[in-house]
């Protein structure tokens, strides 16, 4: 679903700024929510936002973390689309403190090491 602004923020470059959606969720055990950013506005104006997760436990209003990375201010108006909200499951993981890891082919290579 698409996340819009409810006011109007100017957004100055190279500087972090949460913006409010005047929206709140509760979501079920086994589900998160996920913050992304818009195509059109990264693409276009050099606007991103900072990817979140929303788990369950959560009863605050959503904001979104958005970045200017253009060389000058960009306004966002009342109702203008900010982000996108991608609700999905995930399966929560229990972790076990454990000796030797197996091998595998790619090992402990790093970026770049898969390929190009």
């Amino acid at each position: 679903m698409d996340l819009r602004s409810v006011e109007r923020v100017v957004l100055s470059p190279g500087v972090a700024q949460g913006v409010p959606t005047g929206i709140a969720i509760e979501l079920p055990a086994g589900y998160e929510a996920q913050v992304r950013p818009r195509s059109g506005l990264a693409l276009k104006h050099s606007i991103t936002v900072n990817f979140g997760t929303i788990d369950p436990g959560y009863r605050g209003e959503i904001r979104v973390v958005m970045f200017n990375l253009s060389g000058a201010d960009y306004v966002i108006e009342k109702g203008d689309r900010i982000a996108q909200l991608v609700v999905a499951r995930y399966e929560p993981v229990e972790w076990e403190e454990g000796g030797a890891l197996g091998d595998s082919q790619r090992g402990e290579g790093g970026f770049g090491s898969s390929g190009r």
